[in-house]
């Protein structure tokens, strides 16, 4: 019998389909070493040496992967191509004692999609496990376990106790504190436009729009126009002979997007379906383990010649040959660090156009990847454009531009449907007189540039190089958890107070750990330890020679930020003495300033979390909606702790008991 390990129950299921006679397919269920909780786990003396330890919660399966692989005749791993894939199967073979088996027992497999045929090429093509991907992410592991472990006590001491701060988690938080600041010192500034309905002489009914983009042969500003130049330019408008000055005529193509990388479903996922970057990519992982779509981690842009070949054919009987004139189209990632060992995100059946699932989440993420698959393999799209400037006869001269654009050919958009808004001009040739039939200057204001969202902030860390594919998701996630960021009703994220706080603590003490370009480096400096070009050991070495000593200066010199305490006219109900607002690690409460004697706390009235249902537990008070520690929504008494009900369910199904 040989034995295949994975990660998770749902791929060695999937595995075991393809898998039957003499195979044994389980699953380590994830990593089954790690570093120690209650500990650093580092020996800094000893060239950072990881001190690994089987996780209590791993014990047991450890020790079933070991009774399976002694009676194994070879022992197969074959866990995800990638560091965290790589790490799995490295430490498998250190918990399981499997380099003490003969040469030629273990070995190493690896596959981007869970199809029958790539997992029986894999098993023709053993490999070794690359140390290289080993300790690149071994040093990610250490580098953030020491900035973690290090710097969360400094914002113990400075701010108050559970924060944490993290090398990633905390340059992305600056980012969100950035544009908060933006926003606040933003001041709105008047600008103007003119904008205009004209016709061609005699033909009132053939009306089309045009606006002001020129005078006396200067554009506008970007900034617009102030409003009397506004006022005076359609005044002399109003008494203007206009004619048709020229008219340009052309084809214009657009092409298809390419298929999804990880950060570009994650932002698709947003903006089309509202998915949250953890549930984009708790869905794909579960479309990949299913054998439906190629792995879902990865910044390649690479199809293998059997899926173009494949969605060429389904594009040729289901569209027709006009459409499937395009395929094969290739794309080339930008990046020269790009997992090109990967294929970009697709499904691995073209022809399959629905996923054989009972999650209705999942089939529509699967649709989504399906057609931005197919439409990467479809013609562009082709329109014809028309734009025509208006100008007057007489001095000062002003030149208006209207622009339509009509489709000529679908191509890709026939999969990949987007906003478009045909508009057609009439016909009418150059030096032909125009009408003007309204006009209308409008007033409008700059705007503050726009909060993130989950779509925009992973575009930015992508941008600055701040993590990585696998980053993404758990980053934005944290940052909630923590309640360092909180989405608001556009669904887009505002830091809190505490967020502001951990930031600005930072920001002053350690720049270099918030500082985009350092996070940024030492993501290229892991990837160069993943090319097999830097040692981990020196990077780590050179980042702790810095940051240790300054780590022991900041706790002497460093300004305490602690958060407000709010004095309030309400009285605890236990000793009488006044309650105030304090901080918590998440967000403000009430408690009573007689602590420590008195230890009365409860949440702070807020409005937007009431329900106006009544408490089925207590009748007195009312279930409010709050959050656990993990940002799971859930319905508790506002009156807690005198009265301690909590459901999951909603307020509605509780009131109905």
């Amino acid at each position: 019998m040989k034995l295949v390990i994975v990660e998770s129950p749902t791929k060695a299921k999937t595995i075991g389909q393809f898998l039957k006679d003499g195979y044994k397919v389980e699953s380590s269920y994830g990593h089954i070493r790690d570093l120690p909780k209650s500990s650093l786990g580092i020996d800094v003396e000893n060239e950072f040496e990881p001190k690994y330890v089987i996780p209590r919660k791993s014990q047991k399966r450890v020790t079933e992967l070991k009774k399976e692989a002694a009676k194994a005749e070879k022992v197969i791993l074959a866990s995800d191509e990638d560091r965290e894939g790589e790490a799995i199967a490295w430490h498998l073979v250190r918990a399981l004692k499997l380099d003490e088996k003969e040469e030629g027992k273990v070995e190493r497999i690896a596959f981007h999609e869970i199809t029958k045929p790539a997992i029986e090429t894999a098993l023709k093509h053993p490999r070794e496990i690359n140390e290289n991907l080993v300790d690149a992410q071994q040093a990610r592991r250490v580098l953030d376990r020491l900035v973690g472990y290090k710097l969360s006590p400094f914002l113990w001491k400075k701010i108050m106790g559970h924060l944490s701060a993290g090398r990633v988690q905390s340059a992305a938080l600056k980012l969100v504190v950035d544009r908060e600041e933006e926003i606040r010192r933003f001041k709105p500034e008047e600008y103007w436009t003119v904008t205009t309905t004209l016709f061609p002489k005699g033909r009132s009914k053939e009306k089309f729009p045009a606006s002001l983009y020129k005078v006396n042969g200067k554009a506008l500003p970007k900034t617009g126009i102030k409003a009397e130049e506004a006022k005076k330019i359609a005044a002399d408008l109003e008494k203007a002979e206009l004619i048709a000055e020229t008219i340009e005529k052309k084809e214009v193509r657009r092409n298809p997007l390419p298929p999804f990388t990880t950060s570009t479903l994650q932002q698709e996922a947003s903006r089309r379906l509202r998915y949250s970057a953890k549930q984009t990519m708790r869905l794909a992982q579960s479309l990949y383990e299913k054998g439906l779509i190629t792995y879902m981690r990865t910044d390649s842009l690479n199809l293998s010649p059997e899926a173009t070949a494949a969605a060429k054919d389904w594009i040729g009987k289901k569209l027709g040959q006009e459409y499937a004139s395009s395929a094969p189209r290739y794309f080339k990632a930008k990046s020269r660090l790009a997992q090109e060992a990967h294929e970009a995100i697709r499904p691995t059946s073209p022809g399959l156009e629905e996923a054989p699932t009972d999650d209705a989440r999942e089939k529509k993420l699967y649709d989504l990847i399906w057609r931005r698959f197919i439409a990467s393999q479809l013609p562009p799209a082709v329109f014809d454009s028309k734009s025509a400037v208006i100008s007057g006869k007489s001095e000062p001269k002003y030149e208006l531009k209207a622009n339509g654009t009509t489709m000529k050919f679908d191509g890709f958009l026939k999969i990949w449907p987007t906003k478009f808004e045909e508009t057609e001009l009439p016909e009418f040739n150059a030096g032909d007189e125009i009408e003007l039939q309204e006009i209308k200057p409008e007033q409008h204001f700059t705007e503050p540039p726009a909060r993130y969202n989950d779509a925009s902030l992973i575009k930015a860390l992508e941008e600055y190089g701040i993590g990585r594919p696998s980053t993404y998701a758990p980053t934005l996630s944290l940052l909630q958890e923590r309640n360092y960021v909180a989405k608001n009703k556009d669904r887009r994220f505002e830091p809190t107070e505490i967020g502001e706080l951990v930031n600005k603590a930072l920001s002053e003490n350690f720049p270099e750990i918030v500082d985009t370009n350092f996070t940024a480096k030492m993501e290229e400096s892991l990837d160069e330890v993943a090319e097999g070009k830097a040692d981990w050991r020196k990077i780590i070495g050179d980042f702790y020679a810095d940051f240790a000593p300054k780590l022991e200066q900041k706790y002497a010199e460093a300004k305490e930020l602690k958060p407000e305490v709010i004095e309030t006219e309400e009285k605890c109900e236990k000793c009488g003495k006044p309650m105030v607002i304090k901080f918590g690690r998440f967000g403000k409460f009430l408690a009573c300033s007689g602590f420590p004697e008195c230890k009365n706390t409860k949440s702070l009235p807020n409005p937007k979390n009431e329900t106006n249902i009544t408490c089925p537990k207590c009748g007195q008070g009312q279930i409010v909606v709050k959050k656990t520690k993990k940002g799971r929504i859930f319905y508790g008494c506002n009156r807690w702790p005198d009265c301690d009900f909590a459901s999951w369910k909603k307020p509605e199904q509780e009131a109905q008991k």
